[in-house]
């Protein structure tokens, strides 16, 4: 749905949107909460609820985003009592008034790490080579627990003493094991994000659920929702190129110890990218307007 700064939404409306979003989002939550209740894991879906620290039940609640006013009764839903909203009348909205320094100049770093991110050339040749990376000699097998490797150890070790990796995301890289940092063609650091990161990373096109989740309640929740399924896609090209065997839960690898693989891997990294650029745009596009409006702070 798209709308203007001047859009008003009426009561049934917006409830009814938040309403389907709160459905929607459930068909992911609940089963997620099942899988916890119970100590099942998951190696692929989890790790959006567990590495990325945005709650189960924010996420389920639904945003207009900023410059869309809600229609609503004299006293507004709970949700919408926090500083970030006003009410004038029946009408409520979100207003920049009450964002802290530390906020905006955090809503500025993003706008400005995003921007670099679409405007730097893309890498389409690390062929996910990162998550081999991790399991290099076997010493922390991260998904030993639920998930066997679909190749032995002196395969794994093979492939990536062979490959040039050339990973740029530093949340990737630090979990290299030490005997593979070396192997690595860059030198990523959390420092360093606004040098190295680039929109044809997976990683980095994923992580687009964990910029909006932090421009949240402003970029509102039918655009986080959109990263959010943007980063299911890629963490599941991610575990399907891994070393990992996924076949007991539905998927099938994506081979990239051999050509052909490598060839399918980039096909849809590509296509990952490209769905990711408009996401992108959006955001930066809402924290314009809302650093625009806090141009006089600080």
């Amino acid at each position: 749905m798209q709308t203007s700064e001047k859009d008003c939404l009426a009561l049934t409306h917006w409830q009814s949107l938040a309403t389907q979003h709160r459905q929607e989002v459930k068909r992911w939550t609940i089963p997620y909460r099942r899988r916890k209740a119970s100590h099942q894991q998951h190696p692929v879906l989890d790790f959006l609820f567990t590495y990325y620290p945005f709650s189960l039940g924010k996420l389920e609640q639904w945003h207009p985003g900023y410059g869309i006013q809600l229609e609503c009764d004299k006293k507004r839903p709970e949700r919408y009592q926090t500083r970030h909203y006003q009410q004038c009348e029946n009408i409520v909205f979100l207003s920049t008034d009450s964002l802290a320094d530390k906020e905006v100049e955090r809503l500025k770093w993003i706008h400005n790490l995003l921007s670099l991110t679409q405007n730097r050339t893309a890498n389409f040749a690390c062929h996910g080579l990162h998550e081999w990376a991790m399991v290099y000699q076997g010493q922390n097998v991260r998904h030993k627990d639920s998930t066997p490797l679909r190749l032995s150890q002196a395969e794994i070790d093979q492939l990536v003493r062979s490959r040039s990796i050339t990973c740029s995301h530093f949340d990737a890289y630090r979990f290299f094991s030490p005997g593979a940092i070396p192997y690595n063609k860059l030198k990523p650091t959390l420092n360093s994000r606004e040098d190295f990161e680039q929109c044809g990373c997976l990683h980095t096109n994923m992580d687009l659920y964990k910029w909006a989740s932090k421009c949240m309640p402003w970029v509102g929740s039918q655009l986080h929702w959109d990263c959010f399924q943007l980063a299911l896609k890629a963490r599941e090209l991610d575990m399907r190129a891994s070393p990992y065997d996924l076949s007991e839960y539905g998927y099938e690898p994506v081979k990239i110890e051999t050509r052909e693989g490598r060839a399918e891997y980039e096909t849809m990294q590509r296509e990952i990218s490209q769905e990711a650029a408009p996401l992108r745009q959006q955001i930066n596009s809402i924290l314009s307007k809302v650093n625009l409006m806090t141009r006089g702070q600080g």
